[in-house]
Parts: C-alpha cells; sequence; structure tokens
C-alpha cells in the first residue's frame, strides 16, 4: 500500500479556475487523477502537502494517543479536507470535530460517522436540519456543546418543533474568565446539565472545554491551564454519574497543550466508571514552521514530534532594490495572522536547494516583500518554497492542495478543500 492509496478514492481533477491549475497539470489529469508531474512544470503559487510528512503526523498522533489511553477527534476545521478526515479515520481516530454548522454539512456529506461540533449549535434552521438527518440515520452520531439554560431551552424548542425523534447529546462546555465560551460558575454548571436531563430533546453526554483560550504568558498561563482542566475534571467527575448513555465523554486539547489535558484529565477519565477522555487536537495532520513549531508540546515539554507538511511555493517577480525581491504571493495565498512565512529552499537548475538567507517582511493581497541579507542572492523568475506558520489558516486560501513526494518534489494528485 502506498501513502496515495489513503485518499485515493478522493482525488480531483482540477479546472482552469482553480488557483492550483496548471496546463501541464491539466495534459497530464487527461489520463486520470493520479498523476506523476515534477513541481517545476507547475505555475505558481501553488499549495503542497508532502504525503510523507502527512503520514508520519498520523501516524505518530496515533501512536502517542494510544499509548496514553485515550482517543482523538481531530478538528476538521483545520484542513476542511474530507481527504484527510478520513484518512485520520482509517487510523483509529474517534470521530470528526467541526466548529459549525456549514462544517458539520461537509462532515455529513463526506460521509463522516462521528461528530463532535465543538460550540454551542442553536440555530433554529440549522436544528431542523440535522433533526432530520439524525432521524433518517441511525448511525449518525453528532456530539454538540451547551453552557447556559437559555442554550437548552432554545435548542429544546427547535427540535420539537422539527419534530426531532432521536435526541441530540450534549457535553456541558466550561470556560475560563477572560475567555471564549464555557460556563464559568461551578452551581451554574450543575443547573445547566440537569436542565438537560429535563429536556425531552436533549441527552446530556458529558462536560467539555478548550485549555487553549486560558489567558496568560508563560508558566503564568500554563498554571492557569492545569487549574482550569483540574476544576474541569472535578466537575465531570461530578457530573458523570448523570450522563444518559452508556459512556462519560470529558474532551479537551488543541494543539498545544494537549499533553497536559491527558496529564490531568487522564487519570479523572480512567478513574470514572465508562469515561472516555477524546482530544480535538487538529493542527497536528499538517504541523507547521512557525507558531505550532514552537508551542506544540515537544518543543518545550515532551510530547510526538511531527513535521511540517504544509508549503507554497512562489515564484520572485520582481527585484526592484538590491537586497527586496517581490513574490507572486500575498494574504489571499499564505497564513499571515501567527507570523509571516519563512524562505527555506528555493528551485536551481531543477533541483530543489537550500534558499539563501532571506526575510518575508510584508504582503500585500498579491505580493510578499522579501529582505535578502546578501542583494542580488535570488533572482527573478527562481521559485522558492515557503514554510507557513498557524495551520488554521493555510487552507481557507485554497480550494485545492496538491499532494507531492519526494526530496525533488513531485505531484501525485490533488485533493479537495471545502470552505
Amino acid at each position: 500500500m502506498t501513502r496515495l492509496d489513503a485518499v485515493r478514492e478522493h482525488l480531483i481533477t482540477l479546472d482552469v479556475r482553480d488557483k492550483n491549475w496548471s496546463a501541464s497539470l491539466a495534459a497530464a489529469q487527461q489520463r486520470g487523477p493520479e498523476i506523476d508531474l515534477g513541481l517545476a512544470e507547475m505555475s505558481t503559487p501553488v499549495f503542497t502537502l508532502d504525503l510523507a510528512g502527512l503520514e508520519h503526523n498520523i501516524t505518530t498522533m496515533r501512536d502517542w494517543v494510544a499509548g496514553n489511553g485515550v482517543s482523538l477527534a481531530p478538528h476538521g476545521k483545520t484542513t476542511m479536507c474530507p481527504a484527510l478526515w478520513h484518512w485520520q479515520l482509517s487510523e483509529g481516530c474517534w470521530a470528526i470535530t467541526v466548529a459549525n454548522e456549514a462544517q458539520l454539512r461537509v462532515a455529513r456529506s463526506a460521509g463522516i460517522p462521528r461528530v463532535i461540533v465543538a460550540n454551542e449549535y442553536l440555530s433554529p434552521q440549522g436544528l431542523a436540519w440535522l433533526a432530520g438527518e439524525l432521524d433518517a440515520d441511525p448511525g449518525f452520531d453528532v456530539i454538540t456543546w451547551v453552557d447556559s439554560i437559555a442554550g437548552v431551552e432554545t435548542m429544546t424548542r427547535a427540535l420539537a418543533a422539527a419534530g426531532a425523534r432521536r435526541t441530540l447529546p450534549v457535553c456541558l462546555e466550561v470556560g475560563h474568565p477572560k475567555a471564549r465560551a464555557g460556563v464559568r460558575d461551578h452551581d451554574d454548571a450543575v443547573a445547566i446539565a440537569r436542565a438537560v436531563i429535563d429536556s425531552d430533546r436533549l441527552q446530556l453526554r458529558g462536560v467539555s472545554g478548550y485549555e487553549g483560550s486560558v489567558p496568560g504568558q508563560g508558566e503564568q498561563r500554563l498554571a492557569g491551564v492545569r487549574e482550569f482542566l483540574t476544576a474541569m475534571g472535578e466537575l465531570f467527575a461530578e457530573i458523570s454519574p448523570l450522563v444518559e448513555s452508556d459512556e462519560a465523554l470529558v474532551t479537551a486539547g488543541g494543539s498545544a497543550l494537549f499533553d497536559l489535558v491527558v496529564e490531568i484529565l487522564g487519570p479523572v477519565a480512567a478513574g470514572t466508571p465508562d469515561a472516555r477522555l477524546v482530544l480535538r487536537s487538529g493542527a497536528y495532520v499538517v504541523h507547521d514552521d512557525g507558531i505550532y513549531a514552537l508551542s506544540t508540546p515537544a518543543a518545550s515539554r515532551r510530547g510526538p514530534v511531527f513535521a511540517a507538511a504544509a508549503h507554497v511555493w512562489a515564484r520572485v517577480i520582481s527585484n526592484p532594490e538590491p537586497d527586496l525581491v517581490l513574490l507572486d504571493v500575498g494574504k489571499r495565498d499564505i497564513p499571515y495572522d501567527a507570523g509571516l512565512p519563512m524562505v527555506q529552499k528555493v528551485v536551481r537548475a531543477g533541483e530543489v536547494v537550500d534558499a539563501p538567507s532571506a526575510e518575508v517582511f510584508n504582503t500585500n493581497d498579491q505580493h510578499a516583500y522579501v529582505r535578502l541579507d546578501e542583494p542580488g542572492s535570488l533572482a527573478v523568475g527562481e521559485v522558492v518554497r515557503l514554510g507557513l506558520s498557524h495551520p488554521c489558516t493555510m487552507f481557507d486560501k485554497w480550494r485545492s492542495a496538491l499532494l507531492v513526494e519526494g526530496q525533488q518534489p513531485r505531484v501525485r494528485g490533488v485533493i479537495p478543500t471545502f470552505f
């Protein structure tokens, strides 16, 4: 089995409207969606995923999760790429997580059997649609959040109006002061849990939270995260006997602090009858060369080591000053919210080699500004590989991703994204 086999059924043929399209790609795809095309034959810019890097990240996280006795429902919002979701599920993931109704519809269309909606889901129209999907398919499992009695009442009314026959599973979301959604007060949390139990349209499944929104810096923030997770575990221990299913869920864990989630909530879940701890880390699947390279557990504590698998390739289109070049990418192509891209490689004489020292210091809609340490070290027409920061804002700029293999990358196929 090759790496391409993991996504083969999701390969697509591009049309001219896609940013990743080029005439050489179109010619190669006339023989089918599986191709073998040198990256140098592509137009620029292009967005690529390295198959070896994807495989490494997916299997490394699989093994780490299994070794710690927990489950993983990776956050699909990172990629919005069902091809990758199915690959992750095939390697043991318990579910796929999404953030809202639109993403849930993509997951449903893609045939994902179990989905966590890690958010409050209160749209009456959305709840009516979901009720119909759940009633039509007993094998479809959706779990969403609630953090207020008003939310319980809104969901109950909407599901009743829709004539829902199945109850909708919910987790009680707990939050942290000055952070994101989630009930703050312990007694309020217990009252909301009891309101869910009293609802004839909802089913209490457990407790959820997100440690990544706890504010602060450095050790002070880590102390706050531990405090938050400890309180979350105490609430779960109290509420778990009230859960209305065979298994009580406690779920947290982004992509930077999931080791602390396992450290603190793992023993709580292990000591609670019929309990499951579910992590929701999403960025690990492609990792990055920026924010997560610095903040993943392995960077400062202990944890699985991932590889940056996503890159954008761009062309030098102008050298208007000796130490300045412009690339044919900008804010519409590359993430810029958590650090600018890094110039890593350059294509010379048909081979990918290390790039000269250079820094991306600004972006416009369609341009990236690069300062050269050595004037003239990048020439007009040369193609560079950019390392990226923040996976959650990489994929949303592209309707597809090119799958590449090898140190001298060759394009093997294309998979779609759905934003």
